[in-house]
């Protein structure tokens, strides 16, 4: 059933029917749960538009691959002419060959490796690719004078920390960013990061670059904080959260800045509107996952708008417009997570980031 205040399910007549795979229960389901629900609140708002109407039919495939198969077997039999998901890589990466082969069009909210589009024209990403975010992160501190030598703590035995890692790596060598120390760390099970700070410090780092996640981040700043080392500390999507864990001093992680999707307490209209649809359909604050999932469905309205797509047209109808649509020059979405969403043939998404600075324990967009 659904929650008291969310938006209504029922599918309006003539509705484009766009069919939803994600995790909504089991472990992931905080994020299949998000990237359903901020694409609802986005239909909500199209379709009271009272143009072109959409429709979502959410099916569960637990962050599980063989499940994310039924699911999407489950929505062809419904009708679905777009692919809304999958949330997670492993799934998405198996749901895109068939999709590929079906020509049915398939937009991920958060499915962020480069194995998702890789050799398929029809699958196309809203987040950030990891190695885009290396790349936009060296040249955001660089651009912004954030620091002079930089040293990194990353994570060797994650492959998102070590995807982000190898492309800032790169990108900074081409840039002239000085990187004075890089310092690793085997899993995030790992609690003792004073030799890697100790690096950092000895080498006069003014910036520590940490494509980690929020659980080590947290032990990495109480550490910094007790040996007295205070340069300028930036993370990446994989750190938000860290002032929601539980038991973390927030006064540690003032002036953290770190790029990540979403800012929820920005003060832009479209946030501000957002957060308060989302809250009063669903309590609590909406996470990027969720800005994500909102963010896919405008950019699906828009491009079916600019192609002139009608709900009587076939999937694979579909999916050959939204292509030409999708890749064509000058097309542009402006979203929750990003301004300016473009995209490449490859599917990969081209945005300007969101960076934010930890300030008075929010976040404060930069």
């Amino acid at each position: 059933p659904a929650e008291s205040g969310a938006p209504e399910s029922g599918s309006p007549a003539g509705a484009i029917l766009i069919g939803g795979i994600g995790p909504l229960t089991g472990s992931n389901a905080v994020y299949g749960q998000a990237t359903k629900q901020g694409a609802e609140i986005a239909i909500q708002e199209i379709n009271a538009l009272g143009g072109l109407q959409l429709a979502l039919d959410s099916q569960d495939d637990e962050g599980d691959t063989e499940k994310s198969l039924n699911a999407y077997n489950t929505l062809k039999d419904n009708g679905a002419q777009i692919i809304y998901g999958c949330t997670t890589t492993g799934p998405c990466v198996a749901v895109a060959a068939e999709t590929n082969s079906d020509r049915y069009f398939q937009i991920t909210p958060s499915a962020s490796s480069t194995d998702v589009t890789a050799g398929k024209d029809n699958v196309f990403q809203v987040c950030f690719t990891d190695p885009n975010q290396g790349i936009t992160a060296a040249n955001y501190i660089k651009d912004n004078g954030l620091g002079t030598k930089v040293a990194i703590i990353y994570n060797n035995g994650d492959p998102y920390s070590t995807g982000i890692y190898n492309s800032f790596q790169a990108t900074a060598d081409e840039i002239g960013l000085e990187i004075v120390t890089v310092q690793t760390f085997p899993d995030d099970s790992n609690t003792d990061y004073n030799v890697q700070l100790s690096a950092a410090k000895d080498a006069g780092a003014d910036l520590v670059f940490m494509p980690i996640y929020y659980n080590p981040a947290s032990l990495v700043l109480s550490q910094a904080k007790s040996m007295g080392y205070a340069p300028t500390f930036f993370g990446c999507d994989g750190m938000d959260g860290i002032l929601d864990l539980e038991g973390f001093d927030k006064s540690l992680a003032e002036g953290l800045m770190l790029m990540t999707p979403f800012n929820a307490w920005a003060e832009d209209e479209r946030t501000v509107n957002f957060v308060a649809e989302y809250q009063e359909a669903y309590g609590g604050l909406p996470n990027q996952f969720a800005a994500d999932g909102y963010d896919c469905m405008y950019a699906i309205y828009e491009a079916c708008t600019a192609a002139g797509i009608t709900a009587d047209m076939s999937a694979e109808e579909v999916c050959d417009a939204l292509i030409a649509q999708f890749t064509a020059d000058g097309f542009s979405v402006d979203g929750l997570t990003g301004t300016g969403m473009s995209w490449a043939e490859n599917g990969e998404v081209t945005k300007a980031p969101v960076v934010v600075k930890v300030e008075g324990g929010v976040y404060v967009t930069q």
